[in-house]
């Protein structure tokens, strides 16, 4: 009788598993599908096999305690992650309800018992750490992207003109000796950010700390990968304006080994802070510890010496439960999917007639761009203008709708270079991109707010601004010209497209040197 009830336990958290499974079908889907899709360039599945890697190292390991978590935390721990599924389900966020497998991280590593073993690794911190298999960098780079961008330029301007007399700041952009340095979107910091904060978690993962401590830790990773970008700014900016034995600073290998060099330093002070503030493991007491392990589970279940508390933990939670959390799943699973934060949709684009002595001749968006750029409301044109062509894509909510074009680029089989921006004629973020029968594309994207009072190269600040006035539409003007153009026919392209468009720029033509490689 008592096998039985020990059997009916073990149904209880069997039906509690097959839950968890049900909830986390669509976003193992989901987050696999960003770590092979071109259009995310993730580096998700390298983050997931180091997280692996920690988990096998540690429960390779023999426990060190016998001591057992509280029986009903599985079923909290279910309810957090249906809560989030709820979510993500309803909204049709795929990140909210990716959420749910970071819980499941945690749950599974408790099961487990990592920081109980001998090779301690914290639950808690692995889950963070598996946190950093979604797509957190491209998150970052869209809604922080501007303020970090401007937070590096500033620190960088400001330690730059502690040095040098002739630098002059105005937003993103440094003049020093004559040279004008962009900050631009890939110089916001996201990666380094996102790096030395992963750096820092897999570090606490294995390492024992303390709630505060872990917390301020954190902390003080942030401001390190802060001042890692700033001074790599310094660093390429003084190399563009002093050029030393004829080094180009944005060339390869030099470019990327500044970038590897600053990283490493920013990772410095966590391992010494690691090394002060982490707990030495407490000693076990050889019999003590581990007297249960020795004793038969039926005389634990049923001794009169064990407390009541113990005895309540051991009991079998109702089969109600479980049935229900099963039911819940599957429900959850299968609500509809209403995302809340869409465009209007068949907004009014007016491609012009002819540009540059060339009659439009508008074409047909493809299955595969229709469904990338309408799918979520707004609307999507384009045309060709002898060997021009151009889209435009007109978004009310550019957080979910407008992207960069590498993205999609990337999505169509392209291979995506970025070339940093351009202020000759329109505000523009160029980028070469080569499909696989080698022909090269210049591809020079801008975005425009609904009363044309700002005009923006990088996706990130458009977020920014749009979550300062979410009532006001944005417009991304996509031109699309062979590589080998010359500049000059594009520049004229482009004043037939202010033109027809009444665009206005306040932008001086200048020399931008971009901290990003391009094409010399």
């Amino acid at each position: 009788m008592r096998y039985l009830t020990h059997r009916k336990f073990e149904f209880h958290y069997i039906l509690l598993g097959l839950a968890a499974i049900i909830l986390a079908i669509d976003p193992v889907l989901w987050l696999t599908q960003t770590w092979t899709a071109p259009s995310y360039d993730s580096k998700g599945a390298i983050v997931f096999l180091v997280c692996v890697g920690l988990f096998i190292l540690s429960i390779t390991s023999p426990r060190t305690t016998s001591k057992q978590d509280h029986r009903s935390k599985p079923f909290l721990l279910l309810g957090l992650s249906a809560f989030m599924r709820l979510i993500g389900q309803v909204a049709a966020f795929n990140i909210i309800g990716a959420l749910t497998l970071v819980v499941d991280v945690y749950a599974i590593s408790k099961l487990c018992a990592l920081d109980k073993r001998a090779r301690y690794v914290s639950p808690f911190w692995l889950s963070v750490c598996f946190f950093f298999s979604l797509p957190i960098e491209r998150i970052i780079q869209r809604a922080l992207g501007y303020g970090l961008q401007n937070l590096s330029a500033d620190g960088a301007c400001g330690v730059l003109g502690t040095f040098f007399d002739n630098v002059t700041c105005h937003g993103v952009r440094i003049l020093i000796n004559a040279q004008d340095v962009m900050v631009d979107l890939p110089c916001s910091g996201a990666r380094s950010l996102f790096l030395l904060l992963f750096f820092y978690c897999v570090c606490a993962a294995a390492s024992r700390q303390n709630i505060i401590s872990g917390i301020i830790g954190g902390g003080f990773a942030l401001i390190c990968a802060l001042i890692a970008n700033i001074v790599r700014i310094c660093i390429l900016a003084i190399g563009i304006a002093f050029p030393v034995a004829g080094i180009d600073v944005m060339e390869q290998p030099y470019h990327d080994i500044i970038g590897l060099i600053t990283l490493a330093v920013g990772g410095i002070p966590t391992l010494i802070w690691m090394q002060y503030f982490s707990k030495p493991q407490k000693p076990i007491h050889p019999v003590l510890d581990r007297a249960q392990w020795i004793i038969p589970r039926s005389v634990q279940r049923d001794a009169w010496w064990l407390s009541a508390r113990k005895k309540r933990r051991g009991k079998s939670l109702p089969l109600a439960v479980a049935v229900f959390s099963i039911f819940c799943a599957v429900v959850i699973h299968n609500l509809p999917r209403t995302a809340i934060d869409v465009a209007r949709p068949n907004l009014a684009i007016a491609l012009p007639h002819s540009l540059n002595n060339a009659i439009a001749i508008e074409r047909p968006l493809s299955e595969q761009e229709r469904i990338y750029f309408t799918q979520f409301g707004g609307s999507a044109k384009k045309a060709a203008y002898g060997d021009h062509g151009l889209m435009m894509v007109k978004s009310s909510a550019p957080l979910r709708h407008l992207h960069a074009p590498d993205e999609c680029l990337r999505g169509l089989g392209m291979q995506v270079e970025y070339k940093g921006p351009d202020y000759s004629t329109i505000p523009s973020a160029i980028y070469k991109a080569t499909d696989t029968d080698g022909n090269a594309y210049r591809i020079a994207v801008s975005f425009i707010s609904q009363d044309q009072s700002i005009i923006t190269t990088n996706i990130s600040e458009v977020v920014w601004r749009w979550m300062q006035n979410p009532k006001q539409d944005w417009t991304a003007v996509q031109r699309i010209s062979p590589w080998h153009t010359s500049q000059t026919e594009n520049n004229q392209f482009d004043h037939a497209l202010m033109a027809a468009l009444d665009l206005e720029t306040n932008t001086t033509p200048i020399h931008i040197a971009s901290l990003e490689e391009r094409e010399r």
